[in-house]
């Protein structure tokens, strides 16, 4: 059993219940088929992220969800969930009724203690996007259809020396005619690295990844690809502490600007002081994908974030998000110059988990864009309470 408690870990299927940023500490599901309904009511500021004439509503939300986890043998595992959730958006301009579907699957198998390979598929279809797209037009419905396909395959040529492929595919298609003329996507991430464990807690290691970018329409105008070149190191100590740390070189070749090579950086530590309690931070550096690819390539983001969930009783959990992005628009010639971008997304919550079953959690969100792109600013609250029964 000890080959299936590892595949497990690697992470079960989650359908998501909460639209908000802090972490909500979940119930042991305990058995192979959960259903649970949640049930939100809260004020939403700015519910298109207009930069002006901002559009503020009362939101109220159901989202039942199904998961199956199931152990196919001792060395597969497989596991599946589906949400629906239904949004009234009472003062929302036009449709005020959006329902929004979310599903996955994934399957997991141990051909040896040493090799395995972890599939998972994710689709969903958002009608009311939790995080808001900077810089489209006036009040534009940002709802939009996505896929994410991961693949990942591991094996070991002896106690120190290991081998990981690993791939992801990833499509987006908007809704709006005009969002996805210009945004409309698929995304590819191939890497292979190899391990060396220089002791129990450590190891060490190589990597290259590509990356292709293909646009819908206008192509050669938007479309890029990137290789880079990895260095790093993993450390765990036992269940409790935790680092991962990718440095390196990224060469990005774009199709109608020029070329660009970028360090290229991701941390990441996680602190568990508590059954329930943790602490996580980490930094990215990268390149990643703009809203506004008429004046712009790409944005160069610098990515600082903490997480915290912090049990006060065994009963009450507050949990906390801090995620702030000053990045750099790269400006497309002749169309604009590079812009200085801050992102500043955090929210909070304390919930009450009053039975193993049964959750309510009070929350606040907000976001804020403060962009040299005037058109890109913008100002977002959330605040609501959030219920969770879990059958």
């Amino acid at each position: 059993m000890k080959v299936l408690h590892a595949l497990i870990a690697l992470g079960l299927a989650a359908t998501p219940a909460w639209a908000v940023y802090a972490p909500i500490p979940e119930s042991a599901k305990g058995k192979a088929l959960t259903a649970s309904v949640a049930a939100s009511v809260f004020h939403d500021s700015n519910i298109f992220g207009a930069s002006t004439n901002e559009i503020d509503s009362m939101v109220y939300r159901v989202a039942p969800s199904l998961s199956l986890d199931r152990s196919l043998s001792q060395q597969t595992f497989f596991s599946a969930g589906y949400a629906v959730t239904w949004d009234h958006v009472a003062d929302r301009p036009g449709k005020t009724d959006l329902f929004s579907h979310a599903g996955n699957v994934r399957l997991a198998h141990a051909f040896s203690p040493r090799t395995s390979i972890d599939i998972s598929d994710s689709y969903q279809i958002s009608r009311s996007p939790e995080s808001l797209l900077a810089g489209v037009p006036l009040n534009t419905d940002q709802s939009f259809r996505s896929n994410q396909l991961d693949g990942r395959f591991v094996t070991s040529a002896s106690e120190r020396l290991g081998f990981t492929f690993k791939g992801r595919h990833m499509t987006f298609d908007y809704r709006n005619d005009v969002l996805a003329a210009s945004l409309d996507r698929e995304e590819l991430l191939l890497g292979a690295s190899a391990d060396f464990r220089l002791n129990p807690t450590t190891k060490l290691l190589g990597e290259y990844r590509y990356q292709t970018i293909g646009y819908d329409n206008a192509g050669g105008l938007k479309d890029k690809d990137s290789h880079f070149l990895l260095a790093g190191v993993d450390y765990a100590a036992g269940r409790r502490l935790a680092f991962n740390g990718r440095a390196g070189v990224e060469n990005r070749r774009r199709d109608g600007a020029p070329d660009e090579d970028a360090p290229y950086i991701e941390l990441s530590g996680r602190y568990a002081y508590g059954e329930v309690s943790f602490l996580s931070a980490g930094y990215v550096l990268t390149f990643e994908e703009t809203s506004n690819v008429a004046l712009y390539t790409d944005t160069k983001v610098n990515r600082f974030f903490v997480n915290v969930q912090h049990a006060v009783t065994p009963t009450v959990v507050v949990s906390g998000l801090f995620n702030y992005e000053p990045s750099t628009l790269q400006g497309r010639a002749g169309a604009s110059p590079d812009r200085d971008e801050t992102t500043l997304r955090t929210g909070v919550a304390v919930t009450y988990l009053a039975r193993r079953n049964w959750s309510l959690s009070a929350t606040l969100d907000w976001d804020n864009i403060d962009s040299d792109d005037a058109s890109r600013d913008y100002d977002r609250t959330r605040i609501g309470v959030h219920g969770r029964y879990q059958f």
